[in-house]
């Protein structure tokens, strides 16, 4: 099992109008991304949010959800599978809010009989370094899976094995550990933990969230498997009790993206909620692979994010929030098979977010890298800004192709450098993303350092 509002949103910053809303290409490069994926996969159905400005700012279907439902609708709930950890984290924080527990409680205090339940702390089930043994690593639903289960069963068979490790020393995902949580929620909160989910989250932000086991049948979404490269079939969802607090919820990528709009605006749970679910949990060497309580944080191309995604039986999904952009993309599939998900979600934040800021040579680089492309499409090379190996390149042929392939796209749409500099070879390499209305290139370059450099690369090739 996978690892990442209208009132709510009228509390954030004021954003100018433009940010609030993608541009008539942004929608339509987001359509033939997610359209191309699903074709190229198999994949049947994916359904989309986008937070901009932090605000939702586009919601769309696409694809069958189901045998019984032909015709995509952003309305229906996807089963979001693990994105729910950080709801069943939330709840925890919320009861200790109240003072009714403390992160550093020891789980035996709630939960008796546990391997270990005298030194593993709730902070340790949340950051998954309790050393419990996952009950579902697997990546297909095993044969127990056909047959209802309780919390109570799942810690009796796998929460009393010895510890995988001493409690806070390795990180290591264990949905054990979140199925220990959610007994610790309902116990301490003497509701069920959807109902107090319900209460203190879900219903303030008009969240629309169901028990997974409940979204079944003729008016839900599917899921959907694969054998190899065998054809996409319809996937036996697992019996009752299997996900709960580790996986449990299932709701529209709208109302998931609520919930991203709100941690943007610091909303419904205190400030330093969200700041404690956000934090790395540090091992007892001091270190840390940046998963906080429900979440993965990181940086990536110098961007923050804070994410995680989700696997339910015939269902993946992505949740991945951008805190510095306002930005936020979800992305639900009903299959747990390909890269469609990775793929879109990547995909999207290339659309809707600006490019990282650029260096002064990256900004002097790309003016360049732009004239050496306008002259190979017009078939006016100058050769000297090139190399001798990449004059050797570019014999007549490889002009000639050039010129016909690249000259028949017309005037680019875009044109911007993806990812940072690195050096490798004595050279600078820098990738860029040439888009067109139809379609999407990259182009590959290697240059002198300075900035003068002479390319000794210089290769445009197909993109996703």
């Amino acid at each position: 099992m996978l690892t990442r509002l209208l009132a709510v949103a009228a509390l954030a910053l004021p954003i100018p109008a433009l940010a609030q809303s993608l541009t008539p290409d942004e929608t339509t490069r987001i359509d033939t991304l997610v359209t191309g994926a699903l074709a190229d996969t198999g994949v049947p159905s994916a359904s989309i949010a986008v937070v901009r400005g932090g605000r939702v700012v586009f919601t769309r279907a696409y694809g069958k959800p189901s045998e019984t439902i032909r015709t995509a609708d952003p309305a229906l709930p996807y089963q979001i599978a693990s994105i729910s950890k950080q709801f069943t984290a939330a709840a925890i924080l919320l009861l200790e809010d109240e003072g009714k527990l403390n992160l550093d409680d020891t789980v035996a205090t709630y939960v008796p009989g546990i391997t270990g339940g005298d030194r593993i702390t709730i902070r340790q089930l949340l950051s998954h370094t309790a050393g419990l043994q996952d009950y579902w690593p697997q990546d297909y639903s095993f044969a127990a899976m056909a047959h209802p289960v309780t919390p109570q069963q799942i810690v009796d068979r796998w929460a009393k094995k010895p510890l995988d490790f001493a409690p806070g020393t390795q990180w290591q995902y264990s949905n054990t550990g979140y199925v220990v949580a959610g007994m610790i929620v309902e116990k301490v909160a003497g509701v069920p933990l959807l109902a107090f989910l319900q209460q203190r989250i879900f219903t303030p932000l008009d969240i629309r969230a169901l028990d997974q086991d409940k979204a079944i049948g003729k008016r839900f979404p599917q899921g959907y498997g694969r054998f190899a490269l065998g054809p996409v079939r319809a996937e036996t969802p697992s019996a009752p009790g299997w996900l709960y607090a580790a996986g449990e919820l299932s709701m529209s990528a709208g109302d998931l993206a609520k919930w991203d709009v709100a941690r943007l605006a610091r909303t419904t749970l205190p400030a330093d909620d969200w700041a404690a679910q956000e934090t790395p949990v540090k091992l007892a060497d001091g270190s840390t692979n940046g998963y906080g309580l429900g979440v993965s944080t990181g940086t990536a191309n110098g961007r923050r994010y804070v994410e995680h995604s989700g696997e339910a039986v015939g269902f993946l999904s992505e949740n991945i929030v951008y805190p510095d952009d306002k930005a936020a993309i979800v992305v639900l599939t009903n299959s747990w098979f390909s890269d469609a998900v990775s793929r879109i979600s990547t995909g999207i934040a290339r659309i809707i977010l600006p490019p990282p800021a650029a260096s002064a040579e990256d900004a002097a680089a790309l003016p360049r890298a732009r004239a050496v492309y306008d002259q190979l499409r017009a078939g006016t090379l100058d050769r000297g800004r090139l190399t001798e190996d990449a004059n050797f390149y570019f014999k007549p042929v490889a002009l000639a192709d050039y010129k016909a392939s690249l000259g028949a796209l017309g005037e680019p749409t875009g044109f911007a450098q993806t990812g940072r500099a690195r050096l490798r070879g004595g050279f600078v390499n820098r990738t860029y993303r040439i888009t067109y209305p139809d379609r999407t290139l990259s182009l590959s370059t290697y240059a002198e350092p300075g900035a003068a450099g002479r390319y000794e690369q210089f290769l445009v090739a197909p993109s996703q």
